[in-house]
């Protein structure tokens, strides 16, 4: 859909100063084919492998046997830590996993997102938080939390007692609080001990973020207070980790905090850190049915280069790229009729007359390939880049539009039911097509409770389309300002 500047998603990402929003560089940011590739985890550190929690099976993909490998392939049998995701992208639109923090344990859902970093959920001091799916964390509760007391390292509050976080969204939701330190645990499927480390205990949300369903947000990008990187530093995981989204229909999947094996067929590209804090690849290229758009490389080196961020749930590129893109597309579905989108404040492009089922929708839509700067291709079935028209069964629209600051911002869209590997500690990103939906349920099953979900849908869901995707982590404290997207 058009871009609108209600919903949340991840482009800039500052550290702050709670009372002047000072803004610090170093934290800006912003899936199917059948394999007996074994995946092994890397025996240098233990890695932590947490499910996705799937919606009901009606995958679109063959299933893998991924999931073997997954279980028990740690050569060292180290300890890893294994988590459900709930999946509520087709009501809420956006994934959350669960969090335990304090000792006793209290529990939260948490929106994930590659491009934030910053985790917090709100404290019982908060008298401007909203109702959200579970209590208030009561630090005063909790025999094991700290406050990161003000120091040279961070930003503090006006009384200069207590390290502050503050968050920022584009459509101007924000959240602020105080840093704290506590116990975090990552459920009882964990076999990695519960760890230390620091979050943020909201005091203030507007906006969204106060309406919304789920509790808090556990960000994912780079930065020194993020889980990721404090559990790096106590060197009980590799600097990695991999999500693997599921399908249209179905979501789900798994995610792996440390590093993996690439099963055999994996495609690279490189994450230079230097060149962006985002998550990014060197994309050079787009092929629809093979052929090769018009555009120069540097195109897609606008901005903060080309941005791969679980929190954006389209993609977006520069206007000279999409609408080579749209002209292309629009060239071989001339088959289809074009109708107008389900929303009236959206230019989406939207069409009927293909295959409902979204196996079949190969059949109606064309292949698109991402070439990177290495030469190697990442095919997207029709499915990596549609999202279903929600008033118009067996209609679907295009989820790739036009960014208006010409950045180009890939989302959890384009990795649907793939395997994607953020290998941070060799500043490359791989990605494998694969199955993700029933990674985990072959291996453990359905016997778990339905995730809560926010009754709000329609128009008010689809301009919540806050962050999506999988991951576990902890806190950071940053100014995060989100580009605006669509739902």
């Amino acid at each position: 859909m058009a871009q609108t500047p209600i919903q949340l998603t991840t482009f800039f990402s500052f550290f702050i100063f709670l009372s002047s929003f000072q803004l610090d560089p170093t934290t800006v940011h912003g899936l199917s084919t059948n394999s007996t590739t074994t995946v092994l985890l890397d025996g240098a550190r233990p890695a932590m492998v947490l499910p996705l929690f799937l919606s009901p099976p009606n995958s679109s993909k063959t299933p893998s046997n991924l999931h073997r490998h997954l279980q028990g392939s740690n050569a060292n049998n180290s300890p890893y830590a294994r988590m459900r995701l709930y999946d509520g992208l087709l009501l809420n639109e956006y994934y959350t996993t669960r969090l335990w923090i304090g000792t006793p344990p209290q529990g939260f859902a948490l929106i994930v997102d590659t491009g934030g970093t910053v985790t917090y959920v709100p404290c019982s001091s908060c008298e401007q938080c909203g109702r959200h799916q579970d209590p208030k964390f009561q630090p005063e509760l909790s025999s094991t939390y700290r406050p990161v007391k003000c120091n040279n390292g961070c930003n503090c509050d006006n009384e200069k007692v207590n390290c502050v976080y503050g968050s920022l969204y584009g459509e101007m939701s924000t959240s602020s609080g105080d840093l704290g330190e506590d116990i975090i645990s990552f459920g009882i499927q964990s076999e990695l001990a519960p760890q230390r480390a620091v979050f943020g205990c909201e005091n203030l949300e507007t906006g969204d973020l106060y309406s919304q369903h789920a509790d808090g947000i556990m960000g994912l990008g780079r930065g020194d207070l993020s889980i990721v990187d404090q559990l790096v530093e106590k060197g009980v995981i590799s600097d990695s980790f991999s999500l693997c989204y599921g399908g249209m229909d179905i979501g789900g999947g798994a995610m792996v905090l440390g590093g993996i094996s690439p099963p055999s067929g994996t495609v690279f590209t490189d994450s230079d850190p230097v060149r962006s804090p985002y998550y990014n690849i060197d994309l050079k290229e787009i092929h629809v049915v093979g052929k090769q758009l018009p555009l120069n490389p540097s195109v897609f080196d606008e901005g903060h280069v080309t941005i791969l961020d679980s929190g954006t749930p389209y993609a977006y590129l520069p206007a000279a790229a999409f609408a080579a893109f749209k002209d292309a597309i629009m060239k071989e579905l001339y088959h289809l009729k074009q109708i107008r989108g389900p929303y009236p404040n959206y230019n989406d492009i939207c069409f009927s007359g293909a295959p409902s089922a979204v196996s079949q929708l190969s059949d109606a839509f064309p292949p698109i390939d991402l070439v990177f700067g290495n030469g190697q291709h990442l095919s997207l079935s029709p499915e990596n880049y549609l999202f279903r028209h929600s008033e118009d069964r067996g209609a679907y629209c295009l989820g790739i539009f036009e960014h208006r600051y010409n950045e180009t911002i890939l989302g959890g869209i384009l990795v649907r039911n793939t395997l994607v590997m953020y290998d941070r500690e060799n500043s490359k990103m791989g990605f494998w097509k694969t199955n993700c939906s029933e990674l985990w349920e072959r291996h453990h099953g359905t016997g778990a409770p339905a995730p809560l979900v926010s009754a709000s849908n329609g128009l008010l869901g689809h301009m919540m389309q806050l962050l999506i995707m999988a991951v576990i982590w902890v806190p950071v404290y940053g100014l995060h300002i989100s580009h605006i997207c669509k739902s």
